[in-house]
């Protein structure tokens, strides 16, 4: 899963047994981690939010397709994902349940895929013919229409209450019915296996390849006898198909498709994953799918304002690490060289200045996490008294019109941010040995 940016190694090293062998363990460490994650986290809560990584893992990574292979920024990529959920289930309440096909539940996640690829094609033989800021508003304009049309055909979309279904009721699978949550988790497992493979072989391809040329320069591209609008077609509707995917998991896993699935909020959380993972990273997306799932269900445990909190690490990400956390990663591959002792100890030293600047920055943090939850209680919460639980720990009850606490809490911000600023000499100057050292041990 290398970087996308990179050219292409030639085809003799790409085919070395050594590379295949690495490529193939790579493979089955990430299936045998999918089977295993339930052993190790076998809470309910767990199984349910590892349900919900796998399927915006999908999710994520078609979206960048569009972004991070093609160029092409959409926000209305949720379309696609919410159209197939509601023909999944409307496939599954109406026509599937009855007994008129005997299919297991496996297999209903193709048809949210080709209902994703029809739509795909639809919308993007029109949408395609224009890339840059014109591809964007279009597919804002689409998310719209899309978006109201689903409170105005309620036979389709069941209006407000969307349409529900019992997946139980499918032709079941070796004796599994996938009631359970767990039996869920393995068929999302099973399919985000399968995508995720499909869609770094499609990075592999001369379509894929000739997607990245339209993403750095199109005129070129032209230039050569390539249509761009044309690969730009093909990308979309094939992202499309995964989204599709996405998204009848996502209806099969609660087991309704809402009128939420097609909104802009979950066109803005792909981008953010995205984003957050590392458009030009393959890799990036699962990491900023995880991260952004995980985040999503364990802060709204500790404030009110989750999506603020969201929202500037988006920002934050955007201006310090625009590679994200895929390419924050892969600046430190270079420094893995030499013998696996000196490796370690090289390594060792750097996140030893690591740790010394992240003591600072965990109190800016702090600090700025209680100035913004104590302006969101005054602000919001002024009826409930001057008792604030802080990030709703109520060991951490704290009284918000203390001018003690706001001026603590802007010490901490203020104070944390230059103690961090002092920081980086230390920093620099151990990445700038690391480096050092690592050319020699190659030299």
């Amino acid at each position: 899963m290398s970087d996308m940016a990179k050219p292409a190694a030639p085809a003799s090293a790409q085919n070395t047994v050594p590379a295949l062998l690495q490529t193939l363990g790579i493979w089955i460490i990430f299936a045998a981690i999918l089977a295993f994650l339930p052993f190790v986290f076998s809470a309910n809560a767990a199984i349910t939010t590892m349900c919900l990584m796998g399927i915006l893992v999908v999710f994520a990574l078609s979206y960048n397709m569009l972004l991070g292979q093609t160029g092409m920024l959409s926000f209305g990529h949720a379309v696609y994902y919410g159209l197939a959920a509601f023909v999944t289930a409307n496939a599954i309440k109406y026509y599937l349940a009855g007994g008129n096909v005997s299919l297991p539940l496996i297999v209903i996640p193709v048809i949210g895929g080709f209902a994703g690829l029809f739509f795909g094609i639809v919308f993007g033989s029109f949408s395609t013919k224009r890339g840059g800021t014109a591809f964007a508003m279009i597919s804002l304009g689409l998310a719209e229409l899309v978006s109201s049309s689903s409170l105005v055909l309620r036979s389709f979309f069941g209006g407000e209450e969307g349409v529900s279904f019992d997946r139980t009721k499918l032709a079941p699978l070796f004796g599994y019915t996938f009631g359970p949550q767990i039996q869920v988790y393995y068929l999302i497992a099973f399919w985000c296996f399968v995508c995720v493979a499909l869609m770094y072989a499609f990075t592999r391809t001369p379509l894929g390849r000739m997607c990245n040329a339209v993403r750095e320069n199109p005129e070129r591209v032209e230039f050569v006898g390539y249509n761009p609008q044309f690969v730009r077609f093909l990308a979309f509707s094939i992202a499309g198909f995964f989204a599709g995917v996405a998204g009848s998991l996502a209806a099969i896993n609660i087991e309704i498709a809402q009128a939420s699935f097609m909104g802009a909020a979950q066109s803005g959380l792909v981008l953010l994953a995205a984003y957050i993972g590392g458009v030009g990273f393959f890799v990036g997306p699962i990491l900023g799918a995880i991260l952004i799932q995980l985040l999503s269900v364990k802060l709204s445990d500790f404030t009110e304002i989750w999506q603020l909190y969201f929202g500037i690490l988006f920002i934050t990400v955007i201006l310090f690490a625009p590679g994200g956390l895929a390419g924050l990663l892969m600046m430190h591959a270079p420094l893995w060289r030499g013998p696996m002792g000196t490796r370690f100890a090289r390594m060792g030293r750097l996140l030893g200045s690591y740790l010394i600047a992240l003591v600072p920055a965990l109190v800016m943090v702090i600090g700025a996490s209680l100035l913004i939850e104590l302006i969101h209680h005054v602000a919001q919460k002024s009826a409930e008294g001057p008792a604030m639980h802080f990030l709703r720990l109520r060991w951490l009850t704290i009284n918000s019109h203390s001018l003690l606490i706001w001026a603590g809490a802007v010490v901490a911000l203020v104070g944390g941010f230059f103690a961090f600023r002092m920081t980086w000499p230390i920093v620099r100057k151990a990445w700038n040995d690391a480096a050092a050292d690592a050319q020699r041990s190659v030299s």
